[in-house]
């Protein structure tokens, strides 16, 4: 069923209620997602992305009561990842011949992935289409955001920026616009989906929004391809994303461990008492990794001015746990944001270093040589430990 997002445009895309993880198992959706498709019913008919693959049957019977197929006169793939593009092959077995306007970099993926002889029609940014009445889709490039294959379109006298994957969050709901859900879910999962997907590319972001706004372009309406449509005051989300793409933090130190018997857990609650002594403003959150969710961590981790890793040493490294999360840090390129680490031992006593290097490795500005425990901490190294965050504060 259609939805109305406004005057001659539609939402005709798939609610996913039951979606919990994303991008394999690498992203968590706690709150399921969307997969945003818009139809545009002018003197041409216009169709903007798809749905997901294992929706493509559901997507092509509702499209089917909703307009003739064959009187679509071009789709428009703004990103050609499957959770975008994924309804394609279903779709096309219909209209084979009907026009498909991508970026060329999309014109490589959808080949790659489909194997199909598609007519493929390249776009770049300044690029326009008629669509009747008076109105036009303006496409932008968006390269690296967050594929090299990504653009944007933007319908002229509507002032609606289909901005595919940026702008977006990973949240399910049955109203369409952000002023009709709750404002603390809707923002905590847009800050969760650039500080674990758009993060990498936030050099790249910048300049684009710098871009965007020499266009002169009045928008009205920010329409994503996943999660809720920004129509109250939509700029709101482009002002969060200037402040996010520019080495963001707040005064958060975020503490991450991992234990076997507690010893290094001890140590993470004593230097956070430390970092209390020492600052009364600054707020600190603890996580026991293997206890936590690695995306919301990550969150956490975007938002910290410092971050502190605790493991014990075994078999002469950190605990696995540990080097999973800094190599998901290494990819996500997180900017001038400090680290040290800590951890018990009982023989060798590497870990500490180990995290050292890691941080290091993952672009983190390693302040000191970190603390080492021998054994279970007692008072006389739980008031180092206590010193520890009071000199890390």
């Amino acid at each position: 069923m259609k939805k109305l997002v406004k005057n001659n445009v539609y939402w005709v895309g798939k609610t996913d209620w039951e979606l919990k993880k994303f991008h394999g198992d690498e992203y968590s959706t706690h709150h399921g997602s969307s997969y945003n498709s818009y139809l545009i019913l002018e003197e041409k008919t216009v169709l903007i992305d798809t749905v997901w693959a294992p929706f493509d049957n559901e997507f092509v019977e509702n499209l089917e009561k909703e307009v003739d197929l064959a009187k679509i006169d071009f789709i428009v793939s703004n990103h050609g990842e499957v959770d975008h593009s994924g309804a394609l092959n279903k779709l096309m077995e219909k209209i084979p011949n009907t026009p498909i306007y991508c970026s060329a970099n999309a014109v490589k993926s959808l080949k790659g992935q489909y194997f199909k002889n598609w007519d493929l029609r390249i776009l770049k940014t300044g690029d326009t289409l008629d669509i009747g009445n008076g109105k036009q889709l303006v496409f932008v490039e968006m390269r690296m955001l967050h594929w090299p294959d990504s653009m944007a379109a933007y319908l002229t006298k509507d002032n609606i920026l289909f901005s595919n994957d940026a702008f977006g969050q990973h949240y399910a709901s049955d109203h369409l616009f952000n002023d009709l859900v709750d404002q603390c879910t809707l923002y905590a999962e847009a800050e969760k989906y650039y500080a674990n997907i758009l993060t990498p590319f936030s050099a790249v972001l910048k300049k684009k929004l710098e871009e965007i706004h020499s266009m002169n372009l009045d928008i009205d309406i920010i329409a994503p391809s996943h999660g809720i449509i920004w129509r109250d005051n939509p700029l709101q989300i482009v002002d969060k994303y200037i402040s996010w793409c520019d080495d963001y933090k707040e005064n958060l130190i975020t503490i991450i461990y991992d234990t076997m018997w507690n010893g290094t857990k001890t140590l993470a609650e004593k230097i956070a008492q430390g970092i209390r002594e020492k600052d009364a403003d600054v707020q600190i959150k603890i996580f026991n990794l293997p206890k936590s969710d690695m995306n919301d961590i990550a969150t956490q981790i975007f938002k910290s001015k410092m971050v502190l890793l605790g493991s014990p040493t075994i078999n002469n490294c950190a605990l696995h746990s540990l080097a999973a999360l800094t190599h998901y840090m290494k990819g996500l390129k997180f900017k001038n944001k400090k680290a040290a680490a800590f951890g018990c031992y009982g023989w060798s006593g590497e870990s500490v270093r180990i995290l050292n290097e890691m941080l290091n490795d993952a672009g983190f500005d390693v302040v000191n040589d970190g603390l080492k425990c021998l054994w279970n901490p007692d008072s006389e190294v739980l008031e180092k430990a206590f010193d520890f965050g009071k000199d890390i504060a």
